[in-house]
């Protein structure tokens, strides 16, 4: 069952715990990331699962800096004024997934209003880099939306990534409060054209629980993602970052979370993730395979 109440008094339930991100089994792939300058979403977003992650070598590239020109109430990447484009970075991620010897490459960014494409000409670019250096490694790239930008968004597909994810995050009621430059209409227009602009493009999209939804709206949005045609879907629990950040409503129980992947599938979702500590990068070769493993809550410190 659910933990809900005050968001001042809830406590952080032991399911919902995780070991510290500081594993030494991490340091070699922090040490790479340095030395090629790139910057990882697992970092920067304070990802609950970047001991696990960088143990197994494998990492999410954040392109474009680390300087977000959002502010979203429930995100950790800093806001400011961004850096220009780095044109030589492409071919850093590149190299350093082929340093990992990575069979899946997964690429996200910044948003970048600033830029006239949004930082799609970036993706586009990367995406070529890596399969330059890693011809038979798969790519996924988890972009923002472009500001509704179709032109964008067709040229980061035109770079044939394997897998395109844009996540919706949570139900469009808490947009105003918690995303007040996205827009719910907007991104799910972007998913639709995913499939419109390439027929056969496997879609994937996310949304975090515990921000304050009902189950009704839960249902909404799945209702809406599986009406866009979305392939894969990911179910996550919402955990606060930092306490400048949105708290949380209420920590959902793992049984919680199978519920909603049985309702998920039941409304015709080929492939779901769901749990605790799920995110949209977490396991993402798995996921796209059709594979990805159990994760049981596991407080205390994570096995290298």
């Amino acid at each position: 069952m659910s933990v809900v109440g005050s968001p001042a008094l809830l406590r952080l339930p032991q399911w919902a715990r995780k070991g510290s991100p500081l594993s030494p089994a991490a340091r070699p792939l922090r040490v790479l990331l340095r030395e090629e300058r790139l910057v990882t979403v697992c970092e920067e977003a304070r990802c609950p699962n970047l001991a696990e992650c960088f143990s197994r070598g494998t990492a999410t590239f954040m392109l474009l800096g680390d300087r977000c020109t959002r502010r979203c109430g429930y995100c950790a990447v800093a806001t400011g004024r961004p850096r220009p484009a780095d044109p030589g970075e492409p071919a850093r991620v590149a190299d350093a997934a082929a340093r990992l010897r990575l069979r899946y490459v997964v690429l996200t960014a910044v948003a970048r209003d600033d830029l006239p494409d949004g930082g799609a000409s970036q993706f586009a670019a990367t995406v070529h880099a890596v399969r330059a250096r890693l011809p038979r490694a798969q790519v996924e790239v988890l972009t923002p939306d472009f500001t509704g930008d179709l032109g964008a968004l067709e040229a980061v597909l035109f770079a044939r990534p394997d897998v395109f994810n844009h996540n919706v995050e949570m139900a469009p009621r808490l947009f105003p409060r918690l995303r007040p430059q996205g827009d719910y209409a907007r991104s799910l227009a972007v998913l639709r054209g995913a499939r419109r602009l390439r027929p056969g493009q496997v879609t994937k999209s996310g949304l975090m629980l515990g921000l304050g939804e009902t189950d009704a709206e839960v249902r909404e949005v799945l209702a809406d993602l599986r009406r866009a045609r979305v392939d894969i879907l990911t179910l996550g629990q919402y955990l606060r970052p930092t306490r400048d950040h949105a708290p949380v409503a209420r920590y959902l129980a793992p049984a919680d979370f199978d519920r909603w992947a049985e309702e998920a599938r039941a409304q015709g979702f080929p492939n779901v993730h769901s749990g605790v500590f799920v995110r949209s990068s977490f396991h993402a070769e798995e996921i796209f395979h059709g594979a990805a493993p159990a994760l049981p809550p596991a407080a205390g410190p994570v096995a290298p």
